[in-house]
């Protein structure tokens, strides 16, 4: 058997019979350490072994287990020595895998997609981020790389003057460089770049940027060689993902610093991650997935880190996710009016027929199917249906016109993201058809910079009116429920601290929606005198809708508290059906408990979408009926005495949902 272990960052391939103990595979793997290390160095030779894990998962393996008990030929392990873990003198621990990262057991796709440049979709991003999916490039794109980089090639033979080819960068365009140095130039320009901060992006959006880089490039207009390009589609396909740091970007020239941490690590150089091995060092991780690092040739650096692809790759996921929980949010509010006991009036369709925002409409449409009608009987809205109730609190009475916006500023910024990924973003651009190669300033991140503005400040929106629903669930003067929803209240304090969760996170929000993209500072010696900010935006977005999935969590778990204390009465059909899903990861409150594992539990539902889906087949089924939506009559309608049915409105809609 042959082993790959890593002591301190170092990878040493240890070969074995497989018959020796696992305490035997560390000693003898700290024993290479040793002996690689120069006399005058610090690491004690009586250094111990603290504990040994695969690599891939993090499985702790018990010293006394032999070899090829718990292990296969070319596993990778990871040894932690006593003195790495964390101390107040020596600082953090070593980190032996990154187990967060790789939920479950990662399982290399089969599925291709073919990348052109042109028909990339945010959900084929998502998808490739989540690693479902691996990356060929189309026959044209291959064309019209190769194209592209002819024709440099003849303007290098040419002695031609172009600016990041055969002239430095920024401040430096008008220094001319050596031919001989050309090379070194692209080389010098990735690793002084590579000036990234923070904490490195998560592996899937790693995947994410890098696929989208492959997708930018295989458009044509960067210059790039087809053997370089083909290295990163073989790197994405074997998930080999450079550390790249997520601060350092102002997002004009393009999200340099990011996407030169990308090209360091296919380089060979800095840090890279695959499941198998973790992180370790670039080089490691390349030779023992059989790939080689790449070799830039002229313009190759600036093609490598020209654009903005860090903005469009988080700003994807931002997007994406803030579609996901605003249909959750039209559920869990549909649920709280539910047991609040209020009145599906506000959401009669000639209201919003004669106020037609798209957005405003799909949220009235949506709160029809959930509610009280002739096809899903509410019991709850029956027990007081003669409360002559007239209008409810805008938190509820206004949720099509509060959620709608979100909607439609979905649809926007998606429709600005769509364009931008499948968009030129480099410079100098490479235009092989008319022969020329021209500078100009697509890398500028603007555009997704205020889109990614505007999706937080509209997200945020649900949190906002979903923190005062809940606050209307606490308090028993507005909800005729025990305070806090819990039974003897003072003894127990029930959701009260939860409350104040969702406070916090409303008013964490309010300061992320200030917009980075009205900000801009003069970088480059003056030479990029505005900038975007957008990486700024992108991060920010993504902090909001995350928010915004815990704080609705919290409203979707005191509503199906709420409906413990109106019991054995039920409510609609889709809602039940949501309130059995929430019950299969968080029980009723009978007192108080540990609350945080049932707030991040049902947190994961909304992610992962699973409320959407369980109440869509009901709400499908009645509109695809195209039935009479039935509903109580405004207190203030009028009728004609012999209508012995007038107790309720019919109205016949088709299925536009």
């Amino acid at each position: 058997m042959k082993l790959s272990v890593r002591v301190r960052g170092e990878w040493f391939a240890v070969p074995c019979k497989g018959t020796e103990h696992i305490k035997w595979l560390g000693e003898e793997a700290l024993r290479r350490y040793h002996k690689l290390q120069p006399e005058s160095t610090h690491v004690a030779k009586a250094e111990s072994v603290f504990e040994i894990r695969k690599t891939r998962g993090g499985a702790l393996l018990d010293s006394a287990d032999s070899i090829k008990s718990v292990l296969n030929d070319d596993d990778f392990v990871s040894v932690v020595l006593l003195s790495d873990k964390s101390n107040p003198k020596t600082g953090p621990e070593e980190i032996p895998y990154v187990p967060e990262q790789v939920p479950g057991k990662f399982v290399s796709p089969t599925e291709f997609i073919s990348l052109d440049g042109n028909t990339l979709t945010c959900d084929d991003l998502m998808r490739l981020g989540k690693g479902e999916l691996k990356i060929k490039l189309s026959k044209e794109a291959v064309d019209n790389v190769n194209k592209a980089r002819r024709l440099l090639e003849e303007i290098l033979a040419d002695n031609k003057v172009v600016y990041g080819i055969t002239t430095g960068f920024g401040k430096f365009a008008n220094t001319l460089i050596d031919k001989k140095d050309l090379v070194e130039l692209q080389e010098n320009l990735i690793r002084s770049h590579s000036a990234g901060v923070g904490t490195p992006l998560t592996p899937e959006r790693t995947r994410r940027l890098l696929a989208l880089r492959v997708n930018v490039l295989a458009k044509g207009y960067s210059g790039i060689s087809i053997r370089v390009l083909e290295q990163y589609v073989a790197a994405f396909n074997a998930s080999c993902l450079p550390w790249i740091p997520e601060k350092g970007t102002v997002g004009a020239s393009g999200d340099l610093a990011p996407m030169s941490h990308l090209a360091l690590g296919m380089m060979g150089e800095g840090k890279m991650w695959s499941p198998e091995s973790g992180w370790a060092e670039a080089r490691y991780v390349l030779e023992s997935h059989g790939l080689e690092p790449i070799k830039l040739g002229p313009k190759e650096g600036l093609a490598l880190i020209n654009g903005t692809q860090l903005i469009a790759a988080l700003g994807v996921e931002a997007v994406e996710r803030a579609d996901n929980i605003a249909k959750q949010a039209d559920v869990v509010a549909a649920l709280t009016l539910e047991v609040l006991k209020g009145t599906t009036n506000a959401f009669d369709v000639g209201i919003h027929d004669v106020r037609p925002h798209k957005g405003q409409g799909q949220v009235a449409k949506r709160f029809r199917s959930l509610l009280h009608s002739n096809i899903h009987p509410s019991e709850i809205s029956q027990s007081h249906r003669f409360c002559h109730r007239v209008q409810d609190a805008y938190t509820m009475r206004c949720c099509p016109q509060v959620h709608g916006i979100v909607n439609d500023t979905v649809e926007f910024v998606r429709n600005i993201l769509h364009t931008e990924i499948n968009s030129a973003t480099d410079n100098p651009m490479v235009f092989a058809d008319k022969k020329e190669i021209i500078s100009g300033g697509n890398f500028h991140g603007e555009y997704p910079a205020k889109a990614l503005d505007y999706l937080a400040i509209g997200v945020h929106e649900l949190a906002n009116i979903s923190e005062r629903r809940t606050d209307r669930l606490m308090n028993p003067a507005y909800s005729e429920l025990p305070a806090f929803l819990v039974k003897d209240g003072g003894l127990n304090s029930g959701f009260m601290i939860a409350h104040c969760t969702a406070a916090a996170l409303v008013s964490e929000n309010k300061v992320l929606t200030h917009p980075s993209s009205v900000d801009s500072l003069t970088t480059s010696a003056g030479t990029e005198d505005h900038v975007s900010m957008g990486g700024f935006s992108a991060r920010k977005a993504l902090t909001v809708v995350e928010n915004v999935e815990q704080v609705v969590a919290i409203e979707l778990l005191a509503a199906c508290q709420a409906i413990e204390f109106l019991r054995p009465l039920k409510t609609t059909a889709p809602l039940e059906e949501v309130y059995k899903l929430v019950r299969t990861v968080a029980k009723p409150w009978d007192k108080d408990r540990y609350m945080a594992p049932d707030i991040d539990a049902v947190t994961k539902l909304l992610q992962e979408g699973k409320i959407w889906k369980v109440s869509k087949a009901l709400m499908d089924d009645f509109h695809s009926k195209q039935v009479i939506e039935t509903f109580p009559n405004s207190p203030t309608a009028s009728y004609h005495s012999s209508t012995t049915n007038a107790a309720k409105r019919r109205r016949k809609r088709t299925n536009d949902m």
